[in-house]
């Protein structure tokens, strides 16, 4: 859609691209997108129309200017996404225009998306050198903080450090210290997970293997990491992969049972609604961004006429994909009774808006600093000149002042583009019906003070519909008594325990080293504790005692007749001689 300042806006709505081969004797095809269209990426792109139509209907921001759009399919992929940000960034439209009422279509003012951190990274380091802003949705990846190789990049969706360090903190919290670790081959599983292992290592936990996969690797690779998963003697699997990557990983796990597994989860996956189909994650945890309401999007989302959706070919293929019917051709035609009322997709749920409220408040960011560029307060009113030249450069320097709240949920970028992290624990249990539903079990709120960010309120489904917390360690605990020793070639949570020596004691589990007790004390049996030595007397009616008395008044009795005998001869030459003195002191 034309208007006076154009949005760019780009989704991952298909997650594969058509492969081109290339005969080197004609212009190769544009690259095309394949596959099954993601309903829910396809309600963000609607999400970002609803909210240039709200704001083009408002009469407090940019009153009298109109944003139009230009929304692009970017399949997930870098070639795609380069392509896209190139159009974007050069203009569609070649013809000058003269005149006051000057359209300024060719010109994106500022771009919405990318939906994935890889994809995001390649546009912002294209959209960055004209100094458009780009302000994701989605993309979490922490390497897109660094404002030296993306400072043109600013985000609704705290970045992934957050994440990894709350992850981190949970896994501690339920004595988890034996983990197997799964991430997407890619610049948000990749970077998300070494942040989580960095924060998993200073926490004390051991991972038992570390794997990465991406939805386009061969199968073989997909089955090794299933099969890892099934050997392992982890049983919590921590997964920081997008979500078209996790569906691939979980196909693979439900053709084959494994041993139950307690999966830990990121926002990518663990809130997607298309996921909960797979009924063995059931007690999945995870931290999504918090749910939000929007009015009047659900309406919108609903309100599609056969009009509307012929004139868009993605709208096509979604209606066509969702009544298995064709609009226009022979076989199959659509016969206007499908009601998309009755349609249970991840693009008809509005019960769980989480990304869909950042690109609705992605859209508004932007709006409020053209606003701030074009606007001028006078009185209580604010006038806008929609001919004023604005440059992209001038609202890239608006959005890193935007401070503002809409529907309230507040919106503001720190000096490295990010939003302050808040995260909802969410937990997927069973309801009566038994179907698999989104649970919000906690919150986490990196602004609080340390020990204070992270809390539980509500009781957790764990593994198997389980209410026991799981156990993962790869060595249980060593009791009092015992010391750990390392097992020789294996992390420092495996260990043996041994029974401290004769004359040791430990009192503390997991105890290193075993010490001496005090010279007054012994230890006890099972070694855990110092008891003091007994004090014993002797008893005149016992053996040792009758003989130790004979012998003491005997010899007393024979030191006194001698004493006797040498006083009464003390006058004779014999004793004179032997020093009478000291023989009566002896």
């Amino acid at each position: 859609m034309d208007g006076d300042f154009v949005i760019g806006g780009v989704f991952n709505i298909h997650y594969y691209i058509h492969t081109v081969k290339h005969n080197y004797t004609s212009i190769p095809e544009p690259i095309k997108c394949k596959g099954s269209i993601d309903s829910r990426e396809l309600r963000f792109s609607r999400a970002m129309v609803f909210a240039i139509e709200e704001i083009n209907n408002s009469t407090e921001l940019l009153p009298g200017i109109k944003l139009g759009y230009q929304i692009y399919d970017s399949c997930g992929s870098v070639p795609v996404a380069v392509h896209v940000a190139f159009q974007l960034s050069n203009g569609l439209d070649p013809v000058f225009y003269t005149g006051d009422n000057c359209s300024q279509s060719g010109m994106v003012i500022a771009v919405v998306g990318d939906s994935g951190s890889t994809p995001s990274i390649s546009m912002s380091r294209i959209t960055g050198s004209f100094n458009i802003p780009q302000v994701s949705h989605y993309a979490t990846c922490a390497c897109l903080s660094d404002k030296q190789q993306y400072p043109s990049f600013f985000r609704t969706i705290p970045s992934d450090q957050f994440q990894a360090d709350a992850l981190a903190k949970l896994v501690k919290h339920f004595g988890w210290t034996w983990i197997g670790a799964v991430n997407s081959d890619s610049d948000y599983g990749n970077n998300g997970m070494a942040s989580f292992l960095e924060a998993a290592r200073k926490e004390g936990i051991c991972v038992e293997y570390s794997e990465s996969f991406y939805r386009t690797h061969p199968h073989s690779r997909i089955q090794r990491v299933a099969d890892v998963i099934r050997r392992s003697t982890a049983m919590v699997v921590v997964a920081f992969t997008a979500s078209g990557d996790m569906r691939i990983l979980l196909e693979e796990l439900s053709r084959k049972p494994s041993p139950p597994r307690q999966w830990i989860g990121s926002e990518s996956w663990v809130t997607d609604p298309d996921m909960l189909r797979f009924s063995f994650c059931t007690g999945a945890i995870g931290f999504g961004i918090e749910k939000s309401v929007i009015p009047g999007l659900r309406d919108f989302l609903l309100d599609l006429s056969p009009s509307k959706v012929s004139a868009s070919p993605l709208l096509t293929e979604f209606w066509e994909d969702a009544f298995n019917c064709r609009l226009g051709k022979n076989k199959s035609v659509c016969d206007g009774t499908e009601n998309i009322q009755t349609l249970q997709t991840p693009y008809t749920d509005t019960s769980q808006l989480r990304i869909t409220n950042m690109a609705y408040k992605a859209v508004y960011a932007i709006a409020h600093a053209i606003h701030n560029a074009v606007c001028k307060k006078t009185n209580a009113t604010a006038q806008c000149d929609k001919f004023t030249r604005t440059e992209s450069k001038e609202v890239l320097s608006q959005l890193k002042n935007v401070n503002f709240s809409q529907n309230g949920y507040d919106v503001s970028f720190d000096a490295n583009g990010d939003p302050v992290a808040t995260y909802e624990l969410v937990n997927w249990q069973k309801s009566e019906s038994g179907s698999i539903e989104l649970v919000t079990v906690g919150r986490y709120d990196a602004s609080l003070p340390v020990g204070q960010e992270f809390r539980i309120n509500r009781k957790l489904t764990w593994m198997d519909g389980g209410t026991q917390v799981p156990v993962s360690v790869c060595s249980v605990s060593c009791p009092p008594g015992t010391r750990k020793v390392l097992q020789k070639g294996k992390p420092i949570c495996c260990y043996d325990c041994i029974p401290c020596p004769e004359g040791e004691i430990s009192n503390d589990t997991d105890s290193p080293d075993c010490f001496s007790c005090p010279k007054e004390f012994w230890p006890n049996a099972e070694r855990d504790t110092c008891l003091p030595k007994p004090v014993e007397f002797l008893s005149f009616s016992e053996v040792l005692g009758i003989i130790l008395t004979v012998f003491s008044v005997g010899g007393a009795c024979l030191a006194i007749v001698t004493a006797v005998v040498f006083y009464r001869h003390r006058t004779t030459p014999i004793v004179r001689a032997n020093n009478s003195e000291l023989s009566f002191l002896l």
